[in-house]
């Protein structure tokens, strides 16, 4: 599919130091960043915590630590959730609480959140106090069968909530209505951060840990985990976002991540030392989902907590073998889903729906938030894909485009056809849904004519936001570095991506579908510099015929044997 590629402008012009390179000056203004403080990634300019709801939790909390109370945390089964109980396990423990656990529902038997079934299997162990991380803002009736069973809730959670909240103890969401936390885009480890730091604020205060000899928690020990999981979790890195991924990359740099980050780094081949956020996204995270994808997210969770190098080795070896068998899984999904698409194509080019809606009974339910990604990818456009729940049910993972969001589509839809969907949660990128294999003609159709009303045909045309042209000279180490350094990059802060047309001097495969190449940065096509993209489609490259091609890309530094050379990322390419 082509791509139109628009280069960004700056609405408003900032403020920045005269010692800051003039082109990141522009990226920087590009993604409204306006004054220098916001460049700065100290934990001191993190927001105070204004949360409602937050001093009821704390309160709780201290009490419950105070009487050395049973408490249960209930994550979710993604990353996010992983790291989120992880945390706060470690930190309560760190506190001097000795009877707490975590518990993590199996998606296949319980689905997500705090359901009654999990709140029976939680009431077994016979807790005083349940939290819930990275879930529980939709979880009515589970956070009811706790409390009939008098086990107090705290939910900390940061989805967007539904018109009714949980009757919880205390609930902790910036997204919850009359939360006047600024930032509303931390991921859940971000909240549970949050909650544990007000935790030790109050122990401290009390004097808990001079009576009891013990010795503070440093919080900052944590944030590898808060740095993992909000990059896994493809929030917005606003400011604050950026400060918490920032402070953990640092710490991971600098040797003191938890042997189960380590580990995770180790067996994807990454640099502890040169670990960027990126990696985050696309080599750690990965990992850790294909545990709650294809078996139980306790592995995951107990990876992260592990204390034990050699343990925390072999988990992750462990979860990669898992990821390996994901990906098997998912390319056999992924040709079914394309070949289902490309029957519509041929039948007629302009009758693939704006908003599609696969299902098929054979399809794996842990992958197919993936394969709805994927779709989206390539078609551009609102994708969901379904998998068989059982007892008629089917479950379905929504993955959308800008412009378009899905939690609220959900709810506009569930608004208008009340009987079609059974259950709904997520926010504007992702989210997921239960409904009947019998109404999924009906919501299939309802889904595709949402789609038509938000958006118009010219928001199905995928767009590649460039950062402009680079200039021959810009094409050096000491920039790429500085590109590189100048993160930490993710969602609503991208990387940034340049475009320019280039002498097509070399090409080849490699690996059977990555397009090695050679490319002329200056007009005589002189000037030579190295590129490579990822997944290209073989039947259209190598191009015998293409001279000179037109790409999107991104600056970076490759690294073989010890040298290091300029290499573009490229992300699309097109021969002209």
């Amino acid at each position: 599919m082509q791509k139109i590629i628009k280069r960004r402008s700056i609405e408003l012009q900032p403020q920045f130091d005269d010692s800051l390179h003039p082109l990141l000056q522009r990226i920087y203004g590009v993604r409204g960043v306006q004054q220098q403080y916001e460049l700065q990634y100290q934990l001191a300019q993190l927001h105070k915590p204004n949360f409602k709801g937050l001093q009821e939790a704390v309160a709780l909390l201290a009490d419950a630590v105070v009487a050395q109370a049973k408490i249960i945390i209930v994550g979710d089964f993604d990353a996010d959730g992983a790291t989120s109980s992880a945390l706060a396990v470690l930190a309560l423990r760190a506190m001097g609480l000795q009877n707490v656990d975590f518990l993590v529902p199996n998606r296949f038997e319980y689905g997500y959140g705090l359901t009654p079934e999990i709140v029976a299997v939680a009431a077994m162990q016979q807790p005083d106090l349940i939290i819930t991380v990275d879930n529980g803002i939709s979880s009515i009736e589970g956070v009811q069968a706790a409390r009939d069973l008098g086990i107090a809730v705290i939910v900390t959670d940061h989805h967007l909530p539904g018109n009714e909240l949980p009757d919880a103890d205390a609930i902790v969401n910036p997204n919850q209505p009359g939360c006047e936390f600024p930032s509303k885009n931390l991921a859940g480890v971000g909240v549970i951060f949050y909650v544990m730091n007000a935790l030790r604020a109050e122990l401290r205060q009390m004097g808990w840990f001079t009576e009891s000899g013990i010795a503070e928690p440093n919080m900052a020990s944590f944030l590898d985990l808060v740095a993992l999981g909000t990059v896994a979790d493809v929030v917005p890195l606003d400011h604050n976002n950026r400060i918490l991924v920032s402070q953990g990359l640092q710490r991971i740099r600098a040797g003191v991540a938890r042997p189960g980050i380590k580990a995770l780094l180790e067996i994807a081949g990454k640099s502890a030392q040169k670990v960027v956020a990126s990696d985050f996204g696309f080599a750690l995270g990965p990992r850790l989902n294909a545990a709650g994808r294809l078996d139980d997210m306790s592995l995951g969770i107990q990876c992260l907590m592990c204390e034990s190098e050699s343990l925390a080795r072999e988990m992750a070896m462990q979860m990669d073998d898992l990821n390996r068998d994901r990906k098997s899984i998912e390319t056999g999904m992924q040709q079914e889903a394309m070949g289902m698409l490309q029957k519509v194509l041929n039948a007629d080019e302009k009758s693939l729906p704006w908003g599609v809606c696969l299902f098929d009974e054979t399809w794996h339910q842990g992958v197919i938030g993936i394969l709805a990604s994927r779709i989206k990818d390539k078609y551009h456009r609102p994708t969901i894909v379904f998998a068989d729940a059982g007892e008629g049910q089917i479950k379905g993972s929504a993955r959308s485009i800008q412009g378009f969001h899905i939690r609220d589509a959900l709810d506009a839809i569930a608004a208008r056809h009340p009987e079609l969907l059974q259950k709904f949660g997520g926010h504007a990128m992702a989210a997921g849904m239960s409904l009947t294999l019998e109404n999924f003609p009906a919501f299939t159709k309802a889904f595709d004519e949402e789609v038509r009303r938000q958006l118009t045909q010219d928001d199905l045309s995928p767009l590649v936001l460039s950062d402009g042209a680079l200039q021959e000279q810009d094409f050096n180490l000491t920039l790429a570095q500085q590109l590189r350094e100048a993160g930490p990059w993710g969602q609503h802060f991208p990387e940034p991506i340049f475009d320019g047309e280039f002498f097509l001097v070399q090409q080849k495969i490699l690996g059977e579908k990555h397009l090695k190449m050679t490319l002329g940065v200056d007009s005589q096509g002189q000037q030579l510099v190295d590129a490579i993209a990822f997944n290209v489609d073989v039947k259209l490259w190598p191009n015998t015929q293409a001279k000179k091609v037109k790409v999107a890309y991104r600056l970076d530094i490759n690294e073989f044997r010890g040298n290091k050379t300029v290499q573009l990322m490229v992300d699309y390419i097109e021969a002209i």
